[in-house]
C-alpha cells in the first residue's frame, strides 16, 4: 500500500520544487498530484510545459519522492455533449502526461449535474466508450469517486457502475470526507467499504461533519438547508478527529478487507491518500500525523 499526501493545499501557496520538497520534509514517499494550474487544471485542457515537467522531475530526483496518482477532473458527463467532447480530449492528454510521467494510477470524479442525472448518466457511459479503449492501451487505472453535487453522489450506485464494467482499468475510490453524502447521512462506513469489495483500490482520508444533522453546516438564506443537494452541498476535509466520521470503523473496515496488502492488475498497489486542505496554517502538524496514524492502523 502506497501512503500518499495530496497535494492541493501547497499547490496554493508554493512552487512545484518547494511543494515537492515539504512534502518529503513531511515523511511522505508518494505524492498525489491533484488539479494544478501548470499542470491538470480542473476542468482544463492539461498543460505541463518542458519546463514544469523538467522542474518536477528534478525535484522527484533530489527527494526520493513519488507519484502515486495524478488527479484529473473533467466534465466528461457533460451535460452537453460539447463539454463532454472537450472533456474527452483533457482525458487524452492527461493520460499521455501520465505515461511520461510513469505514473499508472488516475483519480477522478464523475463531474455531472445533480439536477440533470439522466442526461449525465447517458454522456458518462459515451465517454468511457471512446477512453476506455485509451485507458487500455496505456495500462492506466482509472479510479471513480462519487463526490458531492454530483449526478451521482451515492457509494453503492458509484460502486455499480464501475463494476458494470467488469473491466481490471476501473476501479474505485471511496473518500472519507464523502462519507456522509455517499449514504444520505447515516455514516454506516463499514458497509460501504464492504460494498465496494475487491473493486477498492484508494481511500482518500479527511474527516467533515455531517451534513443531514441540523445545524452542522448553517447557509444562507435558510431554506438552502433543507432543499437538498441538487441546491447546494457542504463538506470539509479537516484533521482525523476533527468531524464526525468514525475512522475507528474505517481503519478495522480496512484491515478486515486486507486493503494494505491489495495489489491490482493495473496500477500495482492500493493507495492511501491524505486528502487535508481545510487549515494549511496546520498543516506542518497535521500532515505527519496523519501519516502516522496510517502507517499505525494499517501497517502495524
Amino acid at each position: 500500500m502506497k501512503i500518499a499526501f495530496d497535494v492541493d493545499v501547497l499547490a496554493k501557496q508554493m512552487d512545484i520544487n518547494r511543494m515537492v520538497h515539504q512534502v518529503a520534509d513531511w515523511g511522505y514517499k508518494y505524492i498525489e498530484q491533484s488539479p494544478h494550474p501548470r499542470i491538470n487544471p480542473f476542468y482544463k485542457h492539461p498543460l505541463f510545459s518542458k519546463e514544469c515537467e523538467a522542474e518536477y522531475k528534478k525535484a522527484l530526483k533530489e527527494t526520493g519522492v513519488e507519484l502515486s496518482s495524478l488527479i484529473g477532473v473533467y466534465r466528461w458527463s457533460g451535460p452537453t455533449e460539447e463539454q463532454r467532447q472537450f472533456a474527452v480530449k483533457n482525458w487524452k492528454r492527461l493520460i499521455e502526461i501520465a505515461v511520461e510521467l510513469g505514473v499508472r494510477v488516475i483519480n477522478t470524479e464523475l463531474s455531472g449535474d445533480p439536477n440533470q442525472q439522466e442526461i449525465c448518466n447517458g454522456m458518462w457511459f459515451k465517454s468511457m466508450e471512446e477512453l476506455l479503449p485509451v485507458i487500455e492501451r496505456e495500462g492506466i487505472r482509472i479510479e471513480i469517486q462519487s463526490h458531492p453535487y454530483d449526478f451521482c453522489e451515492l457509494n453503492n450506485e458509484c460502486c455499480d457502475l464501475v463494476k458494470s464494467f467488469r473491466s481490471d482499468y476501473l476501479k474505485y475510490v471511496f473518500a472519507t470526507a464523502h462519507g456522509f453524502f455517499y449514504d444520505q447521512g447515516k455514516g454506516e462506513m463499514r458497509k460501504m467499504l464492504e460494498y465496494a469489495g475487491e473493486d477498492l483500490s484508494h481511500v482518500l482520508f479527511a474527516d467533515t461533519f455531517n451534513q443531514e444533522l441540523d445545524c452542522r453546516y448553517i447557509v444562507n438564506p435558510p431554506w438552502l438547508n433543507s432543499r437538498g443537494a441538487a441546491d447546494v452541498t457542504v463538506h470539509q476535509h479537516l484533521a482525523m478527529g476533527e468531524g464526525d466520521v468514525n475512522f475507528e470503523e474505517i481503519f478495522a473496515a480496512l484491515r478486515a478487507m486486507n486493503f494494505k496488502d491489495r495489489t491490482f492488475k493495473v496500477g500495482g498497489e492500493s493507495i492511501a491518500t491524505v486528502s487535508y486542505f481545510g487549515f494549511p496554517e496546520k498543516m506542518d502538524k497535521q500532515a505527519p500525523e496523519a501519516r502516522e496514524r496510517i502507517e499505525k492502523e494499517l501497517l502495524g
